[in-house]
């Protein structure tokens, strides 16, 4: 008599970092960005927040060292913020708007990224999510600058983004739509990732 294999369940753990590119900690596009990362969690996705809130993260200055080396020769916080995110499989990214486009934070690391571009695309295929909270207006001129550097870095965006209106600390909460959208971005760029 033949015995029949057993096949066991494959277990994939996904990792999901939430990037809060603000300088205000605990504000609304932290409240945003901590939404999505519940809705991954929901699906079983291991997460993590990084906010840069008080970090010290420098513009790239075009040295072109990565070119050579894979590697971004300024030292500071975002050596941190490199090991984070080559560690994720899905990167959410949120930032306030200021002037109609990204905040300087955001900018900077989406900038210094560049590094990873070399020796191969380190980034490609990771699922990407974006996220922008305005006090008025300029969400979709920020969404738009996100997913663009997902493109770039030839990722996969989750969705076209989620975008919120709040000045005032907390004010995101009665924005209720975008909160919900957040939790399902969340919960899409696990699925993405699981079938990636």
């Amino acid at each position: 008599m033949s015995s029949v294999p057993i096949s066991t369940p494959v277990v994939i753990c996904v990792k999901v970092l939430g990037v809060v590119c603000s300088p205000r900690l605990g504000g609304n596009t932290e409240i945003l960005v901590g939404e999505a990362l519940e809705g991954a969690k929901a699906k079983g996705a291991d997460v993590e927040l990084a906010a840069l809130s008080g970090k010290q993260i420098r513009p790239c200055d075009h040295c072109g060292a990565c070119y050579e080396t894979g590697e971004c020769h300024i030292k500071d916080d975002m050596e941190e913020i490199y090991k984070q995110i080559l560690g994720a499989d899905g990167v959410i990214l949120g930032s306030p708007v200021y002037f109609w486009s990204v905040s300087a934070q955001a900018k900077s690391v989406i900038d210094r990224t560049y590094a990873l571009r070399y020796p191969s695309l380190r980034l490609r295929d990771k699922i990407g999510g974006a996220i922008a909270v305005a006090g008025r207006r300029g969400q979709l001129e920020a969404l738009t600058v996100i997913n663009n550097f997902f493109l770039g870095q030839e990722m996969i965006p989750a969705c076209l983004g989620v975008d919120g209106c709040g000045s005032e600390k907390e004010e995101i909460r009665e924005d209720t739509p975008p909160m919900e959208q957040a939790k399902s971005l969340g919960a899409r760029i696990v699925e993405l990732a699981t079938k990636r």
